[in-house]
């Protein structure tokens, strides 16, 4: 069985993003919608397997490419295998949190291909965005204003660790209380934060929660 293969190249970051968005609304249809298929599909006596979405927004189940180096990286392997004995509940959360990896591993792969000029500023813009393609305003990316708002931001410390600001980094805002985050630190994601509509840092949405 043939890899499954890109659509068209993506040339721009924007172009990445549309690509990020189509295979991941494949394989939430899999994962949603068209989950008894899904489920049938990966029969533990069936072969090795992994879950692909495509950029059309359509998803497979099939084997791992044959070809080394791959086309793309690889979703996660087995989990035909690993279905077998769990709660179909779990197991459908084990696949999307491997998933959810995979389709940044893609889209940082086709990213690094491009040279720095090319990226500069970009990279992680993309996947803040929400679905009516605003950029979100809670969140500051990698590079951004080409040096200008990293002056401004240099002072910025995390509510959590209290590291200082860096625009390597993903950072994330408290509509709240207007603390700034690492990403990593309160464990979002530039992908998980494209679905957040106002975001609520640890300490505000415990203070709500004891009133």
């Amino acid at each position: 069985m043939e890899m499954p293969s890109i659509s068209s190249t993506p040339r721009t970051v924007e172009e990445i993003f549309k690509d990020f968005c189509g295979r991941r609304t494949g394989i939430i249809r899999a994962l949603n919608q068209e989950v008894d298929e899904f489920y049938a599909l990966c029969d533990p006596e069936k072969e090795n397997l992994c879950l692909y979405g495509h950029p059309n927004s359509t998803w497979e189940v099939t084997l791992p490419a044959e070809e080394v180096p791959p086309e793309l990286p690889e979703p996660a392997l087995g989990i035909n295998f690993a279905r077998d004995g769990m709660n179909r509940r779990d197991w459908l959360s084990l696949v999307a949190v491997h998933s959810d990896s995979w389709l940044l591993s893609v889209a940082f792969y086709l990213g690094a291909r491009f040279n720095g000029n090319e990226r500069y500023g970009d990279e992680l813009e993309c996947f803040a965005r929400t679905s009516d393609g605003q950029i979100k305003n809670n969140t500051k990316h990698a590079d951004e204003g080409y040096g200008e708002d990293e002056d401004e931001h240099s002072e910025t410390l995390c509510g959590a660790c209290g590291g200082n600001y860096s625009p390597s980094e993903f950072w994330i805002g408290c509509d709240v209380c207007e603390r700034w985050f690492h990403g990593k630190c309160v464990k979002i994601t530039p992908a998980k934060a494209e679905s957040i509509k106002q975001y609520k840092c640890p300490s505000c949405s415990s203070k709500r929660g004891r009133q």
